[in-house]
């Protein structure tokens, strides 16, 4: 049962979070700022992003709620809520204020930051790091993309 609430608070979370980057970014996406700048030949279209993400904010909240499980620490709050915070405000870094260069490292932090969850706890989850896996995959993917726009802009 426990696991089941923890998961419902991890989904709670996460799609907050998401809802509260969508505000912050401003319809960025939408703007003539976002729509003429030079972007990367393999940039998704705009649907593949929110299934991404919804996909990923759901596979994220299980694992964090059998690793709250297992390891129900400061430390796992403490890497959790710096990946809330960088999560969020990549979103205004970037689209709002068009820092691109300051997005980009936010993104890579971010990135960083899940790699140290997939590999820290693998031993420890197993094979319910997989869960992690396409968070880590997206945001390798987003980096790129963010790393083509500031290089190409």
């Amino acid at each position: 049962m426990k696991l089941l609430s923890n998961s419902i608070l991890f989904l709670i979370i996460n799609f907050g979070a998401l809802a509260i980057g969508n505000w912050l970014m401003a319809d960025g996406p939408q703007k003539d700022w976002y729509i003429g700048l030079n972007k990367a030949p393999w940039t998704p279209p705009g649907w593949v992003f929110g299934m991404a993400w919804f996909t990923i904010m759901v596979c994220f909240s299980i694992y964090m709620a059998y690793l709250f499980k297992l390891l129900p620490n400061s430390k796992i709050i403490t890497l959790f809520s710096i990946q809330f915070f960088l999560n969020i405000s990549w979103n205004y870094v970037f689209f709002n204020k068009h820092l691109i260069g300051l997005g980009f490292v936010v993104i890579l932090l971010l990135t960083i930051l899940i790699g140290i969850f997939m590999f820290s706890f693998m031993k420890k989850l197993g094979p319910l790091t997989l869960l992690i896996l396409p968070y880590f995959i997206w945001l390798l993917i987003a980096s790129s993309l963010n790393g083509y726009i500031y290089y190409y802009n």
